[in-house]
């Protein structure tokens, strides 16, 4: 796990940015989402690119449970696939229309959080943890096992991506073109973590920084740490519920084993070497973690060997990731464009 204390420093310097540099932040991201797909022009990168979306959200989601209220979640790949069958199924077995089919995917993956919490409220740390990888693994051994509702380990084939849509004078959207779907999922992520960044930097934000930081305290100052524990894991786990109705439509096929807890600790490695309790550090956690092993794939099992070491160096060295990497550096620039001056 990242240093408190500079975790703690990192998301300070992070709350002192002004308005308009984060409305400049926010149009620059626009602007990168909109090329991105003019650039990267190939099939194969364009359907990365959506993981990298997607897998954004999911950091996003992790980082709100576990970077901001404390609460480690080692069972995050629930969440994901609740969504992605909930939303599925009810499409293909009930007709519903897709984005309410998303909607109640998210929905339940939130309920399915309350419900953990509500369970889970008075365990911390490790036994935390234990409670939602068991959690993880029952929700994935009914996945696997209930083969009249989810086809078991056979899958469910044929998954329709979004239906196209219409705007006006941009004309008929066919999300069934990678480069239109990662324009809806990265629009996706964009929104996730505007609504993420100002909840944060609002009063919540310092009462879930207060739980993080010291629970009992927190309690002596009358913040509901039971409740608002059960707040976190509710929306986080719809969160990860929306993405995983994404997930199907983009995957067109749904396997229990892309939600196995293997999923979970993919997404925490994510948080923690782009920078827990921050908000840009888990996206760029996971566009990393989803580039850097498609980008040494040339190299066969080798690049497993690159990744664990990249991965180890991250957290012996940099153990506040890579947002805490970018905080020293742009300390030592400043220490040594001071010194002239003096």
């Amino acid at each position: 796990m990242s240093d408190p204390a500079a975790t703690g420093t990192i998301g300070r310097a992070g709350a002192r940015a002004s308005g308009p540099a984060r409305r400049l932040a926010y149009l620059a991201a626009i602007a990168v989402i909109a090329v991105l797909p003019l650039i990267v022009t190939t099939r194969y990168w364009q359907s990365v690119l959506i993981l990298c979306a997607l897998n954004s959200v999911l950091a996003l989601s992790l980082n709100l449970i576990l970077g901001y209220a404390g609460q480690l979640d080692l069972g995050h790949s629930a969440f994901y696939g609740i969504g992605a069958y909930a939303s599925t199924l009810l499409v293909k077995q009930l007709g519903v229309e897709f984005w309410v089919a998303f909607a109640a995917g998210a929905l339940i993956a939130g309920s399915a959080g309350v419900l953990l919490s509500m369970f889970a409220v008075r365990l911390k740390g490790h036994y935390l943890g234990i409670a939602t990888l068991g959690f993880a693994l029952v929700t994935y051994e009914i996945l696997m096992n209930w083969v009249e509702l989810t086809k078991g380990p056979l899958g469910i084939y044929g998954v329709t991506p979004p239906p196209p849509i219409d705007l006006p004078g941009l004309g008929h959207i066919a999300f069934s073109r990678p480069a239109m779907l990662f324009y809806l999922v990265a629009g996706f992520t964009l929104i996730v973590y505007v609504l993420l960044d100002n909840l944060l930097r609002s009063p919540l934000g310092g009462v879930l920084r207060a739980i993080r930081e010291d629970e009992i305290s927190a309690a002596s100052l009358g913040i509901n740490g039971a409740g608002w524990k059960v707040f976190v894991f509710g929306i986080g786990g719809g969160i990860a519920g929306a993405a995983g109705a994404l997930y199907a439509g983009f995957v067109g096929t749904l396997v229990p084993d892309s939600f196995f807890i293997t999923e979970s600790f993919t997404m925490l490695a994510m948080v923690i070497v782009g920078g827990l309790g921050t908000m840009p550090g888990p996206v760029l956690g996971a566009i990393l973690l989803t580039v850097l092993p498609e980008a040494l794939r040339s190299i066969g099992d080798l690049r497993l060997i690159l990744f664990g070491l990249a991965m180890t160096a991250t957290v012996l060295f940099v153990p506040g990731g890579i947002m805490q990497g970018w905080a020293a550096l742009r300390r030592g620039i400043g220490r040594k464009t001071a010194r002239p001056a003096a």
